[in-house]
């Protein structure tokens, strides 16, 4: 029988975090986090929190952390919020955006200097994301744009099928909104930002002088945590306190699996493992 793959036996030398699922569930923190996190802190071991939900800003997030018990500064959020930005600046520099998003996507789009328009015939590109508004006027114009004026390319913010609650409820995520567009106008989604393009992984570790090797990602879906890792030539953790559990990992093929698992975030810091140990093996 296959078994799954043991907790880390070092500590590594960055980690990247995800957060719901992982750090907290709605407005409770899961068991183990603020403990691990001061914990490598005090060890001047750089962290960073990943999220692939457009619906809150980066400040949002730091402000949620910080209210929770762990203080974090904006600048260890990265979000597919900044990611998606980004990745318009870089491809579509000058392109017009329809974004299916809610507010600080579109902020952030405007502080960023990209142009945004509801006009089909002036759309270069349609950015879906998880939007709790998104209607069939908002599925009409990005219609409008892809498939009869055959002018627009369609991008997502992130692959999420579903985003979840405490308690196992959860709401549609992106992946709808971008199946719907996607049925009607027979044009597939030409890239998927966030989690897991290995991309917003080296944007949450720019400016720190670590390897990717030596880093370890660390949430709670195969999916998209773990193939992070993967894709982005890091070590995975998943732990089992959010979407995938143990039986997907024993189902899920050698090359989808993660280095370790952990039943909760406890587990993430082996015991005897000293400071002098870090980085090494």
């Amino acid at each position: 029988m296959t078994t799954t793959p043991p907790p880390p036996e070092r500590l590594y030398d960055a980690y990247l975090f995800d957060l719901d699922g992982t750090i907290y569930l709605g407005e409770e923190l899961l068991p183990g986090a603020r403990e691990v996190l001061t914990e490598l802190r005090e060890r001047d071991i750089p962290v960073r929190f990943l999220s692939n939900n457009p619906t809150k800003s980066a400040h949002e997030y730091s402000d949620k952390l910080t209210r929770l018990g762990i203080p974090t500064p904006v600048t260890e959020i990265t979000s597919t919020v900044g990611a998606t930005t980004r990745w318009l600046l870089t491809h579509h520099p000058g392109a017009t955006v329809f974004p299916i998003a809610e507010q600080p996507l579109i902020d952030a789009f405007a502080a960023a200097g990209i142009a945004t328009s509801e006009d089909p015939e002036r759309i270069d590109v349609v950015v879906a994301s998880y939007d709790r508004g998104f209607d069939y006027r908002k599925l009409q114009i990005a219609f409008d744009a892809i498939w009869y004026h055959r002018r627009a390319v369609l991008v997502a913010t992130n692959p999420d099928r579903y985003c979840p609650y405490p308690g196992g409820r959860g709401e549609p995520d992106c992946a709808a909104v971008v199946a719907a567009i996607e049925a009607s106008t027979g044009v597939r989604c030409s890239q998927v930002i966030g989690k897991p393009d290995p991309a917003i992984a080296a944007l949450a570790l720019d400016g720190l002088d670590v390897d990717p090797a030596r880093c370890a990602m660390v949430g709670d879906r195969l999916a998209t945590d773990v193939a992070l890792g993967r894709r982005a030539g890091m070590v995975s953790v998943l732990v089992l306190t959010g979407d995938s559990d143990a039986d997907d990992v024993r189902a899920a093929a050698p090359e989808q699996r993660p280095t370790h698992v952990v039943d909760g975030l406890g587990q993430l810091i082996p015991s005897g493992v000293g400071h002098d140990r870090i980085g090494a093996l």
